[in-house]
């Protein structure tokens, strides 16, 4: 085989692998995991059978790729890239979440939390549960950062509160509750108000230190 045939087949190959994750994509991210069968995945990919399991030789498979794909586009490439666009300081970008998830929550295709709904679906005993416990972690350990970033003496512990916040705006919106977002976002003042005030106290004596 000539290379430029080989080029022509990884490149055939490729979009072919896009285009199952894709589909893949969609429908699990719309209707969970069980109410999507492979066969529809291959009707709607427009692909062979023997190709989708080519390149995903089983459903979970299939399942972990599209939770993968879901932290890169959900996670980083939306989330985080537009707290981080948004925000001048850590304070603001951890605040600017909420303001993400109440625009995310008003969008005609919103459809919650995948990591939270597979995990409930599946159960963390599940491969693709476990997957969801992890990517989640991944979703805390953002807020963590911004947290140190933001001088949080106890990040970790903060996380954990704030992911709660996160996840029960989400959990409102789903309910069809209007304002989820921006309710969570006053509760999260608070929390940034009580986490911060040891440092902020602290550099107020630090001042009051030097003027003496």
């Amino acid at each position: 085989m000539s290379d430029t045939n080989r080029a022509i087949g990884k490149s055939g190959a490729d979009e072919a692998h896009q285009r199952i994750l894709d589909t893949a994509y969609e429908l699990f991210s719309a209707r969970g995991i069980r109410a999507v069968g492979t066969n529809e995945i291959i009707d709607r990919a427009g692909v062979a059978k023997a190709t989708l399991y080519s390149h995903f030789p089983s459903k979970n498979d299939l399942v972990l790729a599209f939770l993968e794909q879901r932290e890169q586009r959900w996670t980083h490439a939306f989330v985080v890239t537009e707290a981080r666009r948004r925000g001048s300081t850590p304070e603001a970008q951890l605040l600017a979440i909420f303001d993400v998830f109440d625009e995310w929550f008003q969008r005609e295709d919103f459809e919650g939390c995948s990591f939270v709904n597979v995990l409930l679906e599946l159960g963390a005993e599940h491969p693709a549960g476990a997957a969801c416990v992890q990517h989640l972690e991944t979703i805390r350990g953002v807020v963590r950062t911004l947290a140190e970033e933001a001088g949080i003496a106890d990040p970790t512990e903060f996380a954990l509160s704030w992911h709660i916040l996160m996840k029960g705006a989400i959990v409102q919106a789903s309910q069809g509750i209007v304002g989820a977002g921006q309710r969570a976002k006053a509760l999260a003042r608070l929390l940034l108000d009580q986490y911060a005030a040891p440092k902020r106290r602290e550099m107020l004596h630090r001042k009051k230190a030097r003027k003496k």
